[in-house]
């Protein structure tokens, strides 16, 4: 069951709906923050428009109540990497202009399509397909040209985009593709000082030059993601592209922190501890006891595990907030639990909530302490929350 399907009603107070309190944990999603931070994020922009990206189920927050959030908040454009993903946005009514960027030989371009949904294009081979499913829907195919500024992902090299504008400046004059938009992704925008920015953004902007001159113009222009967003003003151009932003998590150390930056967390993940136990000392814990108990102590056994996304390198390390007291896994993750040390004056009872990361702003773990904690970066450590944990959206409407 998706996230988006999941039982959003019964909430309580923390967000705990009756599927949650079954499963014994949940990852509360504020929708209300997804607002706020996309109108941040705008108000970032310098009069860009927005392009709300919410691949990856909108980074394992939920795909159409986060896309209905961040247009809530001013975005007037949607991103998605897959096909599916923007076909799932317009199953579930969503308007608005959408692009969809992945794709491959073969994909189903008559589907998205015929469902009013953009498509990137970085090289050539594209073209005859989408002329083809173009004339089988009888409507052109809505194009962004994507030039590889540097990143060596996708995009047409700078020596083979005369090649493709040339082509796609053909196909729109046969009335199969219309070109609206060119964009690009830089490499280096978590770091503002880097040379790359600006070599990028020269790339850019020559690569436009060559398009107008195939005879293209192209409405919109896009190359700044939440970073660029944030610290790179000469690259917002028409149109802005912000994802781990919207969702409350800095897009790096040199962007500045969450609270700095006027965002706020949109993901809470809670458990309730499944057991509660003292322990003399030494004790072995978890498997291959790489952590043994150096005093008599309370132990709590919270029902989260690396198949809920929990990462393995969390042990001995990964922190959480008991009440008051912050403590750590300890032991090793395994696949559907972990364990933590609640001291040996705990008090704590089955049932009680912990937390593993959500607001800092309320004294718990933040999702970057995850990230420096188990070796990783924000965006993993909440793409990585799995199906299996339900969510439960409190702040607006799901």
């Amino acid at each position: 069951m998706t996230p988006d399907a999941q039982d959003v009603g019964g909430n309580d107070q923390q967000g705990w709906s009756q599927s949650a309190r079954r499963r014994g944990a949940v990852a509360v999603v504020d929708l209300a923050a997804v607002t706020h931070n996309t109108a941040r994020m705008l108000a970032a922009a310098g009069g860009a428009a927005v392009m709300a990206v919410v691949k990856a189920d909108a980074y394992g927050h939920g795909l159409v109540p986060c896309a209905l959030a961040a247009q809530r908040g001013g975005a007037t454009w949607l991103g998605t990497a897959l096909f599916e993903e923007a076909l799932r946005l317009r199953d579930a009514g969503v308007g608005g202009p959408i692009l969809a960027w992945l794709s491959g030989p073969g994909a189903d371009w008559d589907a998205v399509l015929a469902r009013g949904i953009d498509v990137s294009v970085s090289a050539p081979w594209a073209l005859p397909e989408l002329t083809a499913a173009a004339g089988r829907v009888g409507r052109p195919a809505r194009v962004h040209l994507k030039v590889d500024t540097g990143l060596s992902r996708a995009g047409s090299q700078p020596t083979d985009w005369p090649d493709l504008v040339t082509a796609a400046a053909q196909a729109q004059a046969l009335g199969a593709v219309e070109v609206v938009g060119l964009w690009s992704h830089l490499a280096c925008a978590d770091t503002p000082e880097h040379p790359a920015n600006s070599t990028a953004l020269q790339r850019f902007h020559d690569a436009y030059g060559q398009a107008t001159a195939a005879g293209l113009t192209p409405q919109v222009r896009h190359l700044a993601n939440s970073a660029a967003t944030l610290a790179l003003p000469d690259t917002r151009l028409d149109l802005v592209r912000p994802g781990i932003a919207l969702y409350g998590i800095s897009p790096g150390e040199q962007i500045g922190t969450v609270r700095a930056l006027g965002l706020r967390a949109a993901m809470s993940l809670r458990a309730r501890l499944a057991l509660v136990k003292r322990v003399p000392a030494g004790q072995g814990v978890s498997y291959g006891h790489a952590y043994v108990t150096d005093r008599e102590t309370v132990l709590g056994l919270v029902p989260l595990g690396y198949g809920d996304g929990i990462a393995r390198s969390a042990a001995n390390r990964g922190p959480v907030q008991a009440g008051l007291l912050r403590t750590s896994v300890v032991g090793q993750v395994c696949m559907d639990q972990v364990v933590v040390d609640l001291g040996p004056g705990s008090a704590a009872r089955i049932g009680d909530e912990v937390v593993l990361f959500g607001d800092a702003g309320t004294g718990v773990p933040e999702v970057e302490d995850w990230g420096r904690a188990t070796g990783t970066i924000g965006y993993e450590v909440v793409t990585r929350i799995g199906p299996r944990v339900p969510r439960a959206y409190v702040g607006g409407v799901a």
